[in-house]
């Protein structure tokens, strides 16, 4: 049984620890916690079944599989440090725009490494998460990455070249929609809904929506369609929609995030 230890314990770590002690899936598996707070990380192991270790080397020594959830800039430095206890590990990075080969450089070319895009919805079990393999990761390795954050939502494997898309669509996407979540409840509100109901109506929407299009798998043109009838409410806020250019707004959105994750390639 492969030992999982995890460096870092910020929001994204600390969504993935928490929806994977929820789904019980890794119920008996020791999973370990190291962070420069060791307070947080404390406090966190205990809220999710696992053990704060008293240091990343530690962790790095004690740890089959080395999941790294530190911010971009502090890769280079946590990985450097560790280097000589990652020889015939796993690594695993969640670090936006670093690509394998500049994680080859930090680890050593010991670690077997697997890049991943998860997003926070892995809290609630809804996550969407996609990954890439080095040349030299086996089999299983990709089976437990598939296994770990498919307790958490749903797990796509693509080639590396991918990644930075899906960074700016589903990493950053979550922000993206809450924002949409948060101006349909105030258009609620403007037109005499209670705040709280509003809120609740709108977020509901959204999560049906998403499911109506994951469930039938069917084309969102044409689930649109279905509720827009001839002269009616809904295509007259479609209207609306395209005149305040919500499309062009999302696809940008997109462009943007993907194209900050490429700059974050030449982070040192």
């Amino acid at each position: 049984m492969a030992k999982i230890g995890f460096i870092g314990c910020g929001k994204m770590a600390s969504a993935i620890l928490q929806g994977v002690a929820k789904s019980g899936k890794f119920q008996g598996q020791p999973l370990l916690l190291s962070s420069r707070n060791q307070v947080r990380a404390a406090e966190l192991a205990a809220h999710c079944g696992a053990e704060a270790a008293e240091s990343n080397q530690a962790l790095a020594v004690a740890a089959d599989v080395i999941v790294v959830c530190v911010k971009p800039d502090d890769v280079g430095s946590v990985l450097g440090e560790l280097k000589e206890a990652l020889t015939g590990k796993l690594v695993v990075s969640i670090a936006a725009g670093l690509p394998i080969s500049r994680l080859r450089q930090f680890a050593g070319n010991g670690a077997r490494i697997i890049r991943v895009m998860p997003n926070t919805p892995a809290l609630v079990h809804r996550g969407a998460t996609a990954f890439s393999r080095s040349a030299e990761v086996l089999d299983e390795d990709a089976e437990l990455v598939n296994e770990l954050f498919g307790s958490v939502g749903r797990v796509f494997e693509v080639p590396e070249s991918a990644l930075d898309a899906v960074t700016g669509l589903s990493g950053s996407g979550p922000a993206y929609i809450y924002t949409v979540i948060e101006a349909l409840a105030d258009g609620g509100v403007l037109m005499g809904l209670p705040r709280a109901l509003a809120l609740e109506l709108a977020a509901q929407t959204v999560v049906g929506a998403g499911e109506m299009v994951l469930q039938t798998q069917m084309h969102p043109a044409e689930l649109r369609d279905m509720v827009s009838s001839p002269g009616g409410t809904t295509i007259a806020a479609i209207e609306a929609l395209e005149e305040g250019g919500l499309r062009a707004a999302l696809i940008g959105a997109v462009r943007a995030a993907t194209e900050k994750s490429l700059v974050l390639r030449d982070i040192k």
